[in-house]
C-alpha cells in the first residue's frame, strides 16, 4: 500500500526495523520478500507514487527483456502482455504490485543524509527523521542522469536534454540533432528522433557490440540467463557464434565495435540504430570533444552545428545521501562483500546495483531474496 507522507507532529524518529529507500523494482521487490518473511519495513519514495520513474520514462520505451525475466517476485507479468512490455504497462504493473504489499509505502519522501548511530541508522527526510536497524539502498539509477561536464557547455547556445527529461520528439527543438552515446536507450532515441524526420547525428566513443534482442522468437536476454554459470570462456564462444551468425545474415555492423565481449558489457539489443545508420537516417560520429557555440567539436578535429543535444550518457547510482559512509568503485556502485552487502558497514545492503546481459530486473528479483534472506538473519543478531 502507498501513502503520500505528512509532516509528523513528533520531533522523535519514527523507527522501523528495516528501511528501504526507493519504491521502484528494487524496493517492491525487496518489501515483498521481507514480507514473505515476516520481517516488517518500511519504503520511503521520493516520487509522488511507487514506480515513479518508470512512469515518467520516454513515451516508446519497450523493456529490453522479457516478461518472463522482468516480473518482481511472487507476481507474474500478465500473459496477455506482449513478451516485451511497453512501458505504460509495466508501470501499471508496478503500481498494482505495491498495493499488494502490505508495508507501508511513504511517497513524497526525499532522503537528505543518512548517519550510522551505534547499531541504528538514523535517515533525515523531508518529512523527518527515521531510524532503522536495518538499510535497504534500493534507489536505482535512473533517478541519477549522468551529466559530463563538456568542455564549452558555458557557450554552447541550443539546447542540452538529458534522455532522462526526454518524453517524445517534440521535447528537442530545431532540425539538426546531436545524440550523444549508443547504449540502449541512446540508440533507441536516436531511432526515435530520425524517423520523426529529424537530422541526427549520434557520437559514439568507445564502440557498440549489437546483438539481436531475440533469435527466432526467444529473447537473447533467456539465451543469457541460461548460461549464466557456465565457465566465462565458453560463455564468449557462444556470444561471439551469435555475433558471427548475424554478420552473416546480415553483414557487418556499420557501428564502431567495442573490444568488450557481449558477456562483459551490456549490448545494443536490437537492429533499430543499425538499420537506420545503412539507410543512411543516422550519421555516426566519433566521441564528442567540446561543445561550441552553435554546436560540437568531435575527437577527430572535425565540427558540426546542431540546435539540440540529446545526453544519452548514462546513470549513476543515488547513494548522495550516505556521503562518506561508503566507498564506491569507478562505475559508481557501492563496494559490496558478495552481490548485495555493504563492505563498509554492517545492517547495509543495496539491490538493484547488478547489471549484466541477464538484464538488471531479473538480478532485482534474485537479490532481493539474498538481502531478506541476510536480513533475517541478522536482526536477531542485533542488541
Amino acid at each position: 500500500m502507498a501513502k503520500s507522507s505528512e509532516s509528523p507532529g513528533s520531533t522523535e524518529p519514527r523507527h522501523s526495523d528495516v528501511v528501504i529507500v526507493g519504491a521502484g523494482p528494487a524496493g517492491l521487490a525487496t518489501a515483498y520478500e521481507l514480507q514473505r518473511r515476516s520481517i516488517e519495513c518500511r519504503v520511503l519514495e521520493r516520487g509522488d507514487r511507487p514506480g515513479f520513474t518508470w512512469a515518467h520514462l520516454y513515451d516508446s520505451l519497450i523493456l529490453h527483456t522479457g516478461r518472463h525475466l522482468s516480473a518482481l517476485p511472487g507476481r507474474p507479468l500478465p500473459r496477455s502482455l506482449p513478451l516485451f512490455v511497453p512501458r505504460a504497462a509495466y508501470a501499471d504493473y508496478l503500481a498494482d504490485y505495491a498495493k499488494s504489499l502490505h508495508a507501508p509505502i511513504e511517497t513524497g519522501v526525499a532522503v537528505t543524509r543518512i548517519e550510522h548511530a551505534g547499531a541504528n541508522w538514523q535517515l533525515h527526510t523531508s518529512a523527518g527523521d527515521y531510524t532503522s536497524r536495518a538499510l535497504v539502498m534500493a534507489t536505482g539509477i535512473v533517478g541519477n542522469p549522468y551529466v559530463p561536464d563538456f568542455p564549452g557547455r558555458a557557450v554552447y547556445g541550443g539546447q542540452v536534454l538529458h534522455a532522462a527529461a526526454y518524453r517524445r520528439p517534440a521535447d528537442l527543438v530545431g532540425p539538426r540533432l546531436l545524440v550523444v552515446g549508443a547504449g540502449n536507450s541512446g540508440g533507441e532515441l536516436a531511432s526515435e528522433l530520425a524517423a520523426a524526420g529529424r537530422a541526427v547525428d549520434i557520437a559514439i566513443r568507445s564502440g557498440v557490440n549489437v546483438v539481436p534482442r531475440d533469435l527466432a522468437g526467444i529473447p537473447t536476454q533467456y539465451l543469457a540467463y541460461a548460461i549464466q554459470h557456465w565457465p566465462r570462456p565458453l560463455q564468449r564462444a557462444i556470444a561471439s557464434a551469435v555475433g558471427r551468425l548475424a554478420i552473416w545474415r546480415r553483414g557487418r555492423s556499420p557501428l564502431p565495435r567495442t573490444s568488450l565481449s557481449p558477456i562483459d558489457a551490456i549490448p545494443l539489443l536490437g537492429y533499430h540504430l543499425d538499420d537506420a545508420v545503412r539507410a543512411g537516417r543516422i550519421r555516426v560520429r566519433p566521441g564528442l570533444a567540446r561543445l561550441t557555440g552553435s554546436g560540437a567539436a568531435f575527437v577527430d578535429g572535425s565540427t558540426e552545428n546542431y540546435d539540440a543535444i540529446l545526453l544519452a550518457t548514462g546513470y549513476r547510482h543515488e547513494l548522495d545521501a550516505l556521503g562518506p559512509l561508503v566507498r564506491t568503485d569507478p562505475t559508481g556502485h557501492a563496494l559490496r562483500r558478495d552481490r548485495v552487502t555493504s563492505s563498509d558497514h554492517d545492517g547495509l545492503w543495496f539491490v538493484g546495483h547488478n547489471h549484466d546481459a541477464t538484464g538488471g530486473l531479473s538480478n532485482i528479483a534474485r537479490d532481493a531474496g539474498a538481502v531478506a534472506t541476510a536480513i533475517a538473519g541478522y536482526l536477531p543478531q542485533t542488541p
